[in-house]
């Protein structure tokens, strides 16, 4: 008996529970981003993205992200601003079409659905390793029967990490444009069949 026990632990750590992956719906998802102007501060959004999320029910460890932008996808509401956004002084599309993000570790974090995810951010071709706080904001079906996943995220990055260092002094001390970036991600995913 003990050895039929033994068979079953060896043979589940052989074949690891099945993961489910979840794809970004863009519909009922949203990419924003706020950085301090002059006296105020100015927000736009991505509209053009997409991402996966694997995860391994019970596994946070187990589990992974992975996101992309497209740079030139930038609105700010604004077409002259948005234009310059795209050009070498600040996301320079042309040589870095794309923003991405590679998680390499997902930790559940003390606060419940709260998970501290690390990975490997790219943006103008520039890799940094950092760490996000993810809130897992649950699952429903929807009315059709579809399998959906919520996740949103706030976090601060400096924009001349990453080598957007474009700015202009002022007359009366300090600078145009700031050097941290609020980015705010709310997505609604689907589960893959």
């Amino acid at each position: 008996m003990k050895r039929f026990i033994l068979s079953i632990v060896f043979a589940a750590a052989a074949f690891p529970m099945a993961a489910d992956v979840y794809k970004v719906d863009k519909s009922h998802s949203d990419v924003d981003f706020k950085v301090r102007h002059l006296v105020s501060n100015v927000t736009g959004k991505f509209t053009d993205f997409d991402g996966t999320i694997t995860m391994v029910p019970g596994k946070a460890e187990a589990s992974s992200v992975e996101f992309t932008i497209n740079a030139g996808s930038n609105d700010t509401g604004n077409a002259d601003r948005d234009k310059h956004l795209r050009t070498p002084d600040f996301f320079d599309v042309v040589k870095f079409p794309a923003i991405t993000f590679k998680s390499t570790s997902i930790v559940p974090a003390k606060k419940k659905d709260l998970y501290n995810v690390t990975g490997d951010l790219t943006i103008r071709g520039i890799t940094k390793r950092v760490t996000i706080p993810v809130q897992f904001l649950g699952a429903a079906k929807d009315p059709w029967g579809n399998e959906k996943a919520g996740f949103t995220l706030t976090t601060t990055i400096n924009r001349k990490d990453f080598g957007v260092s474009w700015n202009k002094a002022l007359d009366n001390g300090g600078v145009l444009v700031g050097d941290d970036v609020e980015v705010t991600i709310n997505l609604e995913t689907a589960k893959q069949k």
